[in-house]
Parts: structure tokens; sequence; C-alpha cells
């Protein structure tokens, strides 16, 4: 709020909440303004009770029948009516008033027969009501002081008829909208984020309680300040939630006697629609003018991370039909990793989810600007893999915990050995952190985007995804990136009519992925999306002649990549001329297109002269941090071959071939060093002996017949039913069964064991591949391996 009282009193209450730090002196000051609010609660608690009535009696009408005096006033006391200090003489209840001369217990009849807690309670709101006084005089809003006027007359009434605070009438009751701005949060999460790996989705996690959190301690600007060109059902729906934001979640913040409920819980995407743009900017802003003092982990969340994160939710609010604002938004979170977040004790009531969280970061000015001291998370992922990859994984995952280890391959490193490198470049990170000069600035062969990189890093650039829209007015900001967006085509593109260029820039269906340097477009990649049809087509792509040859062009495309995947879009198309074919060749496009003609024919637009080219995204990969990651690789491999030829590095005589007495061809064995480089002599396979078909064809019968007759082999002895299981056929490719293995063995099929074995081998993998670890089929399934493996070395038809 715009008043300094207000604002302390509301500050003072996110002081309590401030990590053990250095103070400063404002922060000093609403602490001690928010003890000083509790303190005053203490004292009047602790009141005789005569005291206590004689305070309650101010705010009391005279009981005396026709009589309109509505609150007592002490003969003898100063002209200022507060809460009287206790150090005051006590007032006796025949003492008259000096209003209407009738007595004190005249005002407090009513109170005779009332319990203490219930004394406490009036004053509490006694202290409330003084508070909000001090609120009307000092508030300058117009729009405020009319709502602080009127809970100030609100909690009036309450002492008055000893009744509950309850703000009624046309404001509604909280919830005001469905879903909640924290359940549209919850949703974007599992959403977007649901298949990544434990770590990775953590950070997920921790990015949007961070942002729920900010929102929750957001101070939002009066009406009238805030200076936007709205519409006016815009500019309605904002003042009445600005009011419903004063009385549930702003006041009550240092007034408890009325209820409380946090930002998130009550407000909608109406609300978050109005107020997203302003709190990100001035939120990156802070984070940017505070990057010194943040630790490194802290920057890299919070510049680096935060911002993506706040994009790709940016597309979800703003979007006309985003899943995520659905009632019956559903996800499967079975199999989602399950973070543990405390739960702060002064909590609000309210519906769980991201919401029910603690935090040290702590709201600092009247803008809600806040200062970042939390121990979160980085991630090293933020692209979701497709839902097939996902089930592989946890396939592979649930056979690996089964207890079946991955084959350790021969000269592999060791895990130690590994952990050992890292550790090493970790340490030579940090010191180059430290030095200065053209290697650590500009490595000699430095990646195309490290440059660009670095800069985004440090907040030097940042891209945003905008577009015009239909459904709402977009931004003034948005509209201003759009213009010089299409003036950037325009140059840039010359041969392109700009009217053509200004249709398509301000598309709805169109979108644009800005680079904004100095809060100027100097770069950009104009595409249109066909979700239904898989893939995006690019139509412009264009950097300023200025700030060319810095990477700029590489990182505006990762970016894109990278925002693709989280939708899902794995395929893009273009139409290239002559002079951009070695920009799209480079990115990973080319004239090989994999997606099927049929899938885009009719979709994106022709060009005369041009070339059609392709790119396949790999959902596995990171595109933003690739070439670091491959860097990082190839210093890790560079590192262990130099370890390996240390610890092998052994000069040996030379082979006595010239030797008098030498017989030739020489044996391998006798070349020194051989043996110890690891080489072993070929293993000569011993010739198995003659089969005897008979012999084989009644123990594999006697077996197949055994394990049909066990308890666990129900599952299998006939194929799978469609009607069962309708995608069963379609995620096994070559199923099995006892059924099916015993006509086999009756048509002489088994000629050998191993073809008897790998047929029992399908039925226990197909069974494993489509069922859960904890289903009933899976546990079948061990138990038939074992019992049939058993009997085969019993009929030593196989190894020990």
């Amino acid at each position: 709020m715009s008043t300094s009282t207000e604002t302390s009193l509301d500050d003072a209450n996110n002081a309590q909440k401030t990590p053990k730090t250095v103070p400063s002196t404002s922060e000093l000051n609403k602490t001690n303004n928010f003890q000083r609010i509790a303190h005053k609660k203490m004292v009047v608690r602790s009141y005789p009770r005569n005291k206590k009535l004689e305070t309650l009696a101010v705010y009391s009408s005279c009981k005396f029948e026709c009589c309109k005096c509505n609150g007592w006033k002490n003969p003898n006391a100063p002209p200022q009516p507060p809460v009287a200090d206790a150090s005051q003489p006590l007032a006796n209840l025949t003492d008259p008033c000096k209003s209407c001369r009738h007595p004190l217990e005249a005002h407090v009849s009513h109170l005779e027969n009332t319990d203490e807690e219930e004394l406490n309670r009036l004053l509490r709101i006694v202290v409330d009501v003084e508070n909000l006084f001090v609120c009307v005089h000092r508030e300058e809003d117009a729009e405020a002081k009319q709502v602080y006027f009127y809970l100030f007359k609100l909690l009036r009434k309450c002492i008055l008829n000893t009744s509950q605070p309850s703000i009624e009438g046309s404001l509604g009751t909280p919830p005001f909208e469905k879903p909640s701005i924290a359940k549209g949060v919850t949703n974007f999460v599992l959403y977007k984020f649901g298949t990544l790996a434990q770590k990775e989705w953590q950070t997920m996690y921790d990015l949007a309680k961070m942002f729920l959190h900010c929102l929750n301690h957001w101070k939002l600007w009066p009406p009238a300040s805030r200076g936007q060109q709205l519409d006016e059902k815009d500019e309605n729906d904002y003042k009445l939630n600005y009011t419903r934001w004063l009385c549930f979640c702003h006041v009550p913040a240092f007034c408890d006697s009325l209820p409380r409920y946090e930002t998130t819980l009550i407000f909608g995407q109406t609300l978050l629609r109005s107020v997203f743009q302003t709190m990100r900017r001035q939120l990156l802003d802070k984070f940017r003018a505070e990057k010194d003092k943040m630790p490194p982990d802290k920057k890299t969340l919070v510049l680096t991370h935060f911002p993506r994160f706040l994009t790709m939710l940016e597309q979800e609010v703003y979007g006309t039909s985003s899943p995520i604002w659905d009632q019956d938004f559903a996800q499967n979170t079975a199999n989602l990793p399950t973070p543990s977040p405390a739960v702060s004790p002064g909590a609000a009531a309210g519906v769980s989810g991201l919401s029910r969280f603690t935090s040290s970061t702590v709201g600092t000015d009247a803008c809600g600007v806040l200062n970042i001291s939390s121990g979160l998370l980085t991630s090293g992922r933020q692209s979701s893999r497709s839902q097939e990859a996902a089930e592989k994984r946890k396939a592979d995952e649930a056979g690996l915990s089964d207890g079946a280890k991955r084959p350790r391959i021969d000269g592999d490193v060791s895990k130690e050995m590994l952990q050992e490198i890292l550790a090493e470049m970790n340490s030579d990170g940090e010191k180059e952190d430290t030095m200065v000069g053209p290697e650590t600035i500009c490595p000699t062969h430095a990646a195309r985007d490290e440059q660009a990189r670095q800069e985004e890093k440090d907040g030097k650039i940042d891209f945003h995804i905008i577009n015009n829209s239909l459904s709402h007015r977009p931004s003034n900001q948005v509209f201003l990136w759009l213009i010089e967006m299409q003036n950037l085509f325009s140059h840039q593109l010359p041969r392109m009519p700009k009217e053509y260029i200004t249709r398509l820039v301000f598309d709805p269906k169109h979108k644009c992925l800005v680079l904004i340097k100095q809060n100027h477009v100097i770069g950009g990649i104009c595409f249109r999306m066909f979700p239904t049809q898989c893939f995006t087509e690019i139509v412009f792509c264009a950097v300023t002649s200025s700030e060319q040859v810095k990477g700029y062009g590489t990182t505006l495309m990762n970016h894109l990549k990278d925002y693709h995947l989280l939708h899902n879009i794995t395929h893009f198309l273009t139409f290239a001329d002559e002079f951009a074919t070695g920009y799209f060749k480079k990115q990973g496009f080319s004239k090989d297109i994999k997606l099927p003609r049929a899938q885009y024919l009719g979709y994106i637009k022709d060009y005369e002269g041009a070339t059609l080219m392709g790119c396949e995204l790999c959902p596995r990969i990171n595109y933003t941090d690739f070439s670091r990651v491959i860097r990082k690789q190839k210093e890790i491999i560079k590192r262990i071959a130099a370890k390996k030829s240390i610890e092998t590095e052994k000069v040996f005589s030379g082979v006595g071939l010239f030797k008098e007495g030498v017989k030739l061809p020489l044996p391998f064995e006798s070349i020194p060093g051989l043996v110890e480089s690891g080489w072993k002599p070929p293993v000569k396979k011993e010739k198995e002996p003659q089969v005897d078909t008979d012999q084989l064809f009644n123990s594999l019968r006697t077996i197949l017949q055994q394990v049909k007759s066990h308890a666990s082999s129900w599952p299998f002895l006939k194929p799978v039913d469609k009607s069962e299981a309708p995608d069963y056929y379609d995620h096994i490719k070559f199923p099995m069964d006892l059924r099916t293995m015993t006509e086999r063995l009756k048509a002489r099929y088994y000629i050998h064991k191993h073809l008897f074995i790998a047929d029992m081998n399908r039925i226990v993998t197909n069974c494993r591949s489509y069922n859960e670890p904890d289903t009933e089929y899976y546990k079948c399934a061990n138990t038939i391996e074992k019992y049939y493996t058993t009997k085969m070395k019993e009929a030593s038809l196989m190894d020990k």
C-alpha cells in the first residue's frame, strides 16, 4: 500500500519468517512494529477483570432504555480515547459516563456473566479496531480507505454484539474462483514435468513453491495506481479482486480477529492474469540486482531456471485452452517422486498442495519484490519425456530393483575413479572462476552458444514467448516487442513483403520467441505449432546484423527446441532460402524429412525457390545445455585416458623375432606386455555332444508338465485374452504361453534345449514388461522362473 504505517504492519507480519541474517534498520523497525501489536494484545489480556470491562465499555452502547450513547467515556480520562495504560487508576462500575451520565455498569451489563476467554477475544478485536482507525486516517488511496473504514465498522459492531467477525455481502466467500492459483500451478508442474526423474522434478516443484510463496506475499497495487489501459470488464474484475485481497489476505495479516487466507488458495486465473507480467518483471529485476549477494547454486536457480519456469507458466496462464485450469484435471501421480515440503505452523487454512510449505523467501517492499535465500535444488533438465520413454524407464528400474544387476563391462571405469575425476573438475572449475584472462573468458574451443549462455546467466539477455491474442488484450510491452519483431524481420528479410510479415507476426495462431537485450528485441523466431500433426513450422528467423556471430542464433534455436519438447512436439519444418540453409544445417536440419509427407502436406506454407528442411528433436536432450554437457563428457574421457595411460605406462623389450633359434610363427603370449594389457587367448569352443532327440523330448515333456501343474502357472497356461487386456498385443510383439509350448513340443519343434529355454524366458520377460512389479502376475513370473530353472538343472539341461 502507499502509506508507511499500513505497509509496516504488513511487512512486520513477513518479518517473523526472516532467516537469521544481519537485519537492516528497516527490517528491525518492521519487526518492532509487529511485536508492538502482539505486545499490546498480551497487555490487555493480562488486565484485571474490571479493567477489561472498562476497556470494552468504551465500545459498548448504554443499555438504559431510550439512551443512545454508543460508548462509555471516562470523565477523568484525557481526550484521546484508545486503550488506557494499565498503570492508570481503575474505574468503578458506578462511575458515570461523561456523555450520558449513566454508570459504567450500564454499558457492560451484558458482559457480567461472560468468561475470561470471551473477554480476551473481544479485547483483541479492540486492538485491531485501533490499528484500523490509524489506517483509515493515514491511507491516501480512496478505495483502500473505504475498505479499511468498512472493516473498522465491522469490528466495532462485533464488539457491540459480542459476535464473530464475518465479511458478507457482494464480495462473496472464499474461494472466489476454481481451480485456485495453487491448484493451477500444481497442475502445471504435473502436466509439464510429471515424467521427469526425481532430482529434476524436485527442482521444478521447488520453483513452483517459490513462485507461490512470492505471490502469497505480493502486495497488489491499488486500481488507481496501476497505470495500465484495461477494458472495463478487466478493470472491474481487478477492483473486485483487490477489495477481496484487502479483506481476506492483507488486513488479516495484522488484524488476526479477521479470518486470513493465502492469496493462492482463494483466487484463480483471473487475478493471476492481472498481476503475472508485472510481478514477473519486478521479481527478475530484483534478482538480477542482488545476484552478487547470492551463492552460486541460488544464482543458477533464480537467474537461469526460474525465468524459464516463468516463461512456460506464462503460456499456460494466458493460454485459451490450457488444461491446467480445468476443474476435472487428472494426472496419474502414482509414479511421481514424492517431495516432502514442511508445513508452516502458522499457515492459513485451506486446501493442501504446493501452497503448504515453508520457505525463507521474505518480502521486502511495497512492490512485492523478494530476496531468495532458500536452499532449493538446481535442475539439469527441464523438458518432459514422452509417455513411452517414461514407462520404459520405470520398467527398466523395476527390473533392476528385482535383484538383476546391470552387467559390468570388462575394462569399464570404476565408480571411484569417475567420482575422483568429477571432484577434480569441480575443483578446477572453482579455481577458474577466480581467475581473469582470455582463456577463462573466451576459451579457445568454446561452443557457438557459450557467449550467449553466459550473457543469459548474467541477466544481460533473456527470452520470451509472445503472441497476439483475440481472447484478451496483451500488455503494452508485448505489443512493443511484436512491433520490434516485425521491424527486425522486415529489415533482415528484404525480399519478404512487409505486409506479409506483419500479418504473420500479429496472427494469433503464430508465436514469436524473442531475444531481449536492454529491453529491446535483437533477434527472434516466428513459428506456428501444429500439435495434432506433431510438428512446428518455422516461418521467420533473424538476428539483427549488429549482434550476429555471437551465438545468439544457436541459442534461440536451442530454446525453441526445449520449448517444443515440453509440448511433446518433436519435428521442425521450414522452407529455407539459399542464404539460410547453412544456418539450419548447423542447427541439425537436413533435406531428409523424417516426418511422413501426408502429415504436413497442406499445412506448411510453400515458398518459391526455397528448400524444405526438417529437424527431428530427441526428447532425451536438453538442447540449451547440450554443448556444455558434450564438452564436459569429452573432458571426462580425456582425464580417464590420462589416468589409464599413467597406470599402464611401461616400456617392454622388443620381440625376439630375429634372434637365432627362434621358431616362427611366434605365439601371441610371447609378445612382451600383451598379457599385461588385458589380452586373453581365444577360448576354443568344445564341440557339443550329439543330442538324443527322443531323450530330450521326454525330458522336456516332463519338465513342461511339472511347470503347468505348478500353483503359480495359472496366468501362463493359455494365450492372453485380448478382451481382458486390449493393449497387450500392442506392447508385446512376441507372445508366448504354456499351451503354445505344448503344441510346439508335440510337433517336435524343440530339437535343442536352447529353443525350449528361449520360449520359457519369453513368457517371463513378457509378463515383467507388461505388468508392474507389485502385481500378482509379476510375482508368479518370478516363481515360475525359479521353479523351471531348478527342474532344468536337475535334468542336466542347464548349467548349475
